[in-house]
């Protein structure tokens, strides 16, 4: 708890709140999992501390960071455009493959048309609190990323919670909400520390039903889930019903940035009136030519989603064959729920000792008592990565007795 006063602005960091102390315990116990120095990476390995270890904590799904069209269109970008565009994309910052790019998403999604931010935060941030004022109401899932909190936040608009993919609490909420406001939807497609799919069929129901509109976050989704990689609005077949579709090109499209895709009304609106898109520094030409590129490939080989489910299902029925609680996981992410922060802190020590490099997840960023492993997999792991793998969390989790 913080004190009422603060005699020095800065006395604030000097206090261990719950969060700051387990920070420190962490540290003083050796396990203290976050902020990792990577000094190089391949494939499906990262180099920390001079070691070599199989990457199972990234969100490169097909595995295109490290593909060569993608690395020479980024170099390509460099040595025509330069390193940075040095401005907002609303005055001297759009170049002609912002626009390019731009048009391939919306081609890409079949909408109108799409707008790059240079985040995927700053994509949910400018979106949720450009659209929403004091006449709106925000309905969105407990369980969203904090990008969409945030832009709830920032809004003027009324934010009402519901519980996580309950489609009948959000009816309910729907039904006693004032019928003279707008009504914004907004959920994740796939949530990211447990891998679960949104009802979205029953959601469209909830929109056409009370006439609100639609955002879904895509930003697991893209390259992972649908027959062309667009994520679970294709996978749900229910596309064209969603208004705004909200992606990132820090997963599988193996770049930088965000970006939405709905009408040409809603994104004008959006691209005169975001502050987010307004003041902030274009995205850079290499990400943009390394976005475009992976778009590339995501549409001419469909095999690399083949490929990447194969790898799923094997490593599903590997940890529940070794009988680790994965939860619901419905995509590339794999939660191996160990519960309570030193158990799974001891747990994410041991995988880095074997060579596995992954990421723990405790709360607040999952409820208590379900602090996590957070594994995600690539089109490009092998069996044999994938099987060093399971052999290192069957150690791990015989040791601390998690499994038996």
């Amino acid at each position: 708890m913080y004190p009422d006063k603060f005699p020095d602005f800065f006395d604030k960091c000097k206090i261990y709140t719950s969060v700051l102390a387990r920070v420190l315990k962490g540290m003083q116990q050796g396990i203290y999992p976050y902020f990792r120095s990577i000094e190089a990476q391949s494939e499906n390995k990262v180099l920390h501390k001079g070691k070599w270890f199989i990457q199972i904590a990234s969100n490169d799904y097909l595995g295109l960071s490290q593909h060569p069209k993608v690395k020479e269109a980024a170099i390509k970008a460099v040595e025509k455009y330069g390193s940075s565009c040095c401005g907002s994309r609303f005055l001297n910052g759009t170049f002609d493959i912002h626009i390019e790019l731009e048009k391939r998403l919306a081609k890409f999604f079949e909408k109108e048309e799409a707008l790059v931010f240079s985040t995927g935060f700053l994509t949910n941030l400018g979106t949720i609190s450009a659209l929403s004022n004091k006449n709106d109401i925000i309905f969105s899932d407990r369980e969203n990323h904090a990008s969409i909190l945030d832009g709830c936040r920032l809004s003027f608009a009324k934010t009402l919670k519901f519980k996580h993919n309950d489609a009948k609490n959000l009816e309910e909420i729907l039904k006693n909400s004032d019928k003279n406001k707008g009504k914004f939807i907004v959920v994740d497609g796939v949530f990211s520390m447990i891998g679960n799919l949104s009802n979205l069929p029953s959601i469209v129901s909830l929109c056409n039903k009370y006439s609100a509109r639609l955002m879904v976050d895509e930003a697991h989704g893209i390259g992972v889930l649908g027959k062309k990689g667009r994520g679970a609005t294709e996978h749900f077949n229910v596309l064209d019903k969603v208004d705004i579709i909200m992606g990132t090109f820090s997963k599988s499209l193996a770049s930088l940035g965000g970006f939405i895709a709905s009408s040409k009304e809603v994104t004008s609106f959006i691209k005169h009136l975001s502050r987010e898109m307004i003041f902030t520094a274009a995205l850079p030409p290499a990400s943009v030519a390394a976005a475009l590129a992976s778009l590339d490939i995501i549409e001419k080989e469909p095999e690399r989603i083949s490929k990447l489910w194969e790898n799923i299902k094997y490593m599903q029925n590997g940890f529940k064959e070794l009988g680790f609680n994965i939860a619901n996981t419905q995509s590339a992410i794999i939660p191996v729920i160990i519960g309570g922060d030193e158990s799974t802190g001891k747990f994410g020590k041991i995988l880095e000792d074997e060579g596995i490099f992954a990421n723990v997840v405790v709360s607040p960023a999952v409820p208590s008592g379900n602090e996590l492993i957070r594994t995600s997999y690539k089109a490009t792991h092998t069996k044999e990565d994938l099987d060093f793998v399971l052999e290192k969390f069957k150690k791990a989790g015989r040791e601390l007795g998690i499994i038996k």
